[in-house]
């Protein structure tokens, strides 16, 4: 049975401007774009006609999300309790879905370091969980799998021998959180997030930074090259997380890295760029207007013309957010703040099919209203909040 849908009253988010009127979809498919003076098959005039009325919000492509931890959070709520999971993936994708997410990339962690609590051994159990949830149909967003390489890990080559072959693989990324390089060439800030997280005192604190410090020099730079052998041989699209200085975004190209992912500094995004690599960094580094970790402010990165992606990190919620604020600063318009999280990411691991609205593209599409508040104590930002008000996946309303 033909499924045909119309969308009208619409604000149409395409790659290079933004126009009033109707899409059509059938069978997931896009396949009318119609300005509100034109008409589709005669009956679609201005905003009368058949179809739901969108009544002036912005039609938008679905988000496509590289890097969201959110699925291990579901899966373990509590330090060493873990819950059933498919329903943690269920969940899980409720959440993602309602922000205006249609294709998500679950980021799980393998490598385990010292004093784990065992998440990072459950990476099988998560993609196994996936896997059987998007094949039940029990999903409202496409799920494919992130896999983030902790290269300092003895075990990480191990875990992705038994894991990489899943076709739902599509991306790979090279990681080493050492602290004293990286995301943590401020050593005191890996120490607040580990007292923070973990309750260390200084002698535990001292300890576990030793040990860390033993295990990169045993096992990162053999590590960091047989993952990306692995990655390559099954044709995975590699990132580089957390590259800093220019050797490290030259020894990622070396590997074939076509991804930077939260590189640190303005060198190093400016190499990754050169390089022919995308720069990808979290959504809640523009709202909050900074990192958390002392390092470049995303906004900065953006100024310099080197931001292409922006990912929800910890935060869901987070992309339509920074959009919209960059659009109310003026840093971006619309159009340009869409290709950041959805044309920018589905182009980066080739998933050529969706990301933008266009005749002949995937039918994801999100509906967003934008509401205006006044900075206040329960606002304090004063930014517009985005409402995610209606979701489809290939054409077949999901939220």
């Amino acid at each position: 049975m033909t499924n045909d849908t119309i969308l009208r009253n619409a604000r149409i988010v395409l790659e290079d401007d933004v126009i009033h009127g109707s899409v059509r979809m059938i069978d997931g498919i896009i396949v009318d774009i119609v300005p509100v003076d034109s008409s589709l098959d005669g009956a679609l005039t201005g905003t009368d006609g058949p179809g739901e009325d969108m009544d002036g919000d912005y039609l938008m492509p679905g988000l496509v999300e590289l890097h969201t931890d959110q699925v291990e959070g579901h899966f373990q709520p509590r330090p060493k309790r873990f819950w059933d999971p498919i329903p943690a993936v269920i969940a899980h994708d409720a959440q993602m879905a309602a922000s205006g997410m249609t294709t998500v990339l679950d980021a799980l962690r393998i490598g385990a370091g010292p004093d784990e609590s065992g998440l990072a051994a459950q990476a099988d159990t998560l993609v196994a969980a996936i896997v059987h949830a998007a094949d039940a149909g029990l999903l409202r967003a496409d799920h494919l799998v992130h896999l983030r390489c902790e290269v300092s890990t003895p075990d990480v080559v191990d875990v992705f021998e038994r894991i990489g072959n899943d076709d739902r693989v599509r991306l790979v990324s090279l990681m080493d959180h050492t602290p004293g390089q990286r995301q943590y060439a401020d050593v005191e800030s890996f120490r607040t997030y580990m007292v923070g997280k973990h309750s260390f005192s200084d002698e535990q604190f001292t300890a576990h930074v030793a040990t860390l410090h033993e295990r990169s020099a045993a096992y990162a730079d053999t590590h960091r090259g047989e993952m990306a052998r692995r990655a390559r041989a099954r044709g995975i699209t590699m990132a580089a997380h957390d590259d800093a200085t220019l050797a490290h975004v030259a020894e990622s190209s070396d590997l074939g890295v076509r991804i930077s992912e939260f590189p640190t500094t303005v060198e190093a995004a400016r190499a990754a760029r050169e390089a022919g690599q995308l720069v990808v960094m979290g959504a809640p580094n523009i709202v909050r207007g900074g990192s958390h970790s002392g390092n470049v402010a995303a906004a900065e990165l953006l100024r310099h013309g080197l931001l292409d992606i922006l990912s929800s990190d910890y935060v869901p919620s987070s992309p339509l957010q920074a959009v919209f604020a960059l659009v109310a600063s003026g840093e971006v318009t619309v159009p340009q703040g869409s290709a950041l999280v959805s044309a920018n990411p589905a182009r980066a691991i080739g998933l050529n099919d969706r990301g933008v609205i266009e005749v002949g593209r995937r039918a994801d599409l999100v509906r967003v209203r934008v509401h205006e508040i006044a900075q206040t104590p329960h606002h304090p930002s004063g930014a517009p909040v985005p409402v995610v008000r209606g979701v489809w996946r290939e054409g077949m309303r999901v939220a």
